[in-house]
């Protein structure tokens, strides 16, 4: 889709909405192209920019509200003998 400058700043949620669906957006002046409005991850595809691991987990999906409690059982786990089990090289 290509947008004259002015009509995009009247619909810049709906350029960013198309945006973010996969469709990038193209802004014109004058009839002119200028500048394409694409979702942030095609960006960094493009530009070579890596997101550190960390930061990919602190800006993951939150899960509020969800109980971990009760998941796991609150009894000691069970004693293993590891001394005489033979290991594959034996």
């Amino acid at each position: 889709m290509t947008w004259q400058v002015q009509e995009a700043k009247q619909r810049l949620s709906e350029v960013l909405r198309a945006a973010e669906a996969g469709e990038p957006q193209v802004i014109s002046r004058h009839g002119e192209e200028v500048a394409v409005v694409i979702d942030i991850a095609s960006y960094r595809r493009l530009a070579g920019v890596s997101v550190e691991f960390v930061d990919h987990l602190r800006h993951g999906p939150t899960f509020a509200g969800l109980e971990l409690d009760g998941l796991r059982s609150d009894e000691p786990p069970r004693e293993i003998d590891l001394s005489s089990t033979p290991g594959p090289d034996r």
